[in-house]
């Protein structure tokens, strides 16, 4: 008889988290050590030795997101952009290419365009919404085809499984950044992508207290020649060493704890929100995977459990009124990142997406990105709609 998978909940709060076998604490200590004494040259006590190499709080936020992705093993990094470099630079080689979405991260682009491209690395953009786009922009030299889900900042949503079958098919892997969905919202490794990253200082993080980035590689999944790309980038990760620091790993993993109950949060409030921007006589459009009218909405309500708490939208006025917008609200603080309790304003072209001007990724400037957070959803309605009332 197979044990049933315990649900999503119960691995955020238990997966790589025992109670303390000396204390019997329930929370993970922070083992804030660089070194471990030895049983003997070369003898390892539970397989730590340095802890650049591997850390007892670190290794606990590895199994817990692994969990909760469905992968086969978790790394935890400094940052996002740390895991981003480990994967590709595990991944690729000089003369190798990628395929990168036309609406993404700024920082990840700059990674691809200003690192990679100088190391030999190429790529070519493509509209990840579209999966004929996406086989189209495919060569020969492909060998990961790079997708975010929804996409910083218009919310445009990959087919994961569709794109998997076409990335598969060119012998190439599927990396899916699912920082905005969150492994609550999304489960890319169910749906055919061999490996998940995450910028954890957002929704896993949750609080705005704490940097870092997460890899969780599928089971099973190899290079084209044949090595495990686990085992690869878990080198790159020890090699490299832009590792999770240990009382970062321990703030990341106390987020997961109540992750699924922001999640549901985050998502009632951006309804909400939503709702009064499409009515809004100032607003010219609204960007959300919930709409009925959303590019790809009948993809977003197959693969998300629910559309997230991520809302773009566009003003009448053009750029200089967006920027006002972004700069007069209240309870709504003007400020970069996403994914924590309190609610964030940004103005993408100016802030965020700065790096891409001028690109294929260049945004629109009349465009407004929120992260809706926890508050009383109330509060966040009125204080928008003022603001938009006076300046549209």
């Amino acid at each position: 008889m197979t044990t049933p998978t315990p649900g999503f909940s119960t691995r955020a709060i238990h997966a790589g988290q025992d109670p303390d076998p000396t204390t019997g604490a329930v929370v993970p200590p922070i083992h804030q050590v660089s070194t471990y004494k030895q049983d003997g040259v070369g003898g390892l006590r539970g397989g730590y030795e340095y802890s650049r190499s591997a850390n007892p709080t670190r290794t606990a936020l590895e199994e817990c997101v692994a969990a909760l992705e469905g992968g086969e093993r978790g790394l935890a990094f400094a940052s996002g952009l740390a895991g981003e470099d480990a994967v590709l630079r595990a991944l690729l080689r000089p003369g190798d290419h990628v395929v990168v979405p036309s609406d993404a991260y700024g920082g990840t682009y700059r990674l691809f365009k200003r690192v990679l491209e100088p190391w030999g690395a190429g790529h070519s953009v493509a509209a990840v919404a579209d999966v004929d786009a996406v086989r189209a922009a495919i060569r020969p030299q492909t060998r990961i085809v790079w997708v975010e889900t929804p996409t910083n900042p218009l919310l445009g949503i990959a087919d994961i499984e569709a794109i998997a079958e076409v990335a598969h098919a060119a012998g190439a892997l599927l990396v899916v950044d699912n920082t905005f969905a969150s492994p609550y919202l999304q489960s890319p490794v169910a749906l055919g992508a061999d490996v998940v990253v995450h910028s954890t200082t957002k929704y896993c993080g949750g609080h705005s207290d704490v940097v870092g980035g997460a890899v969780v590689v599928a089971p099973g999944v190899t290079t084209h020649d044949g090595e495990s790309v686990a085992e690869r980038i878990a080198f790159h990760q020890n090699a490299m060493g832009g590792v999770a620091g240990p009382f970062d790993a321990w703030l990341v993993l106390r987020g997961l704890k109540t992750l699924a109950v922001r999640m549901e949060r985050h998502c009632d409030n951006a309804e909400t929100v939503v709702d009064m921007l499409s009515a809004h006589p100032g607003v010219t459009a609204v960007h959300y995977p919930g709409l009925p009218d959303h590019p790809n909405h009948d993809v977003a309500a197959r693969q998300m459990r629910r559309f997230g708490g991520m809302v773009s939208f566009r003003v009448r006025g053009g750029e200089d009124v967006a920027a006002k917008v972004c700069a007069e609200t209240q309870v709504w603080t003007l400020g970069e990142s996403l994914g924590g309790v309190e609610s964030l304003i940004e103005h993408p072209a100016r802030m965020t997406h700065a790096s891409v001007a001028g690109t294929e990724l260049e945004v629109p400037g009349d465009l407004v990105r929120l992260s809706v957070g926890i508050e009383d959803v109330t509060d966040l309605v009125a204080d928008l709609r003022t603001v938009l009332d006076r300046l549209t």
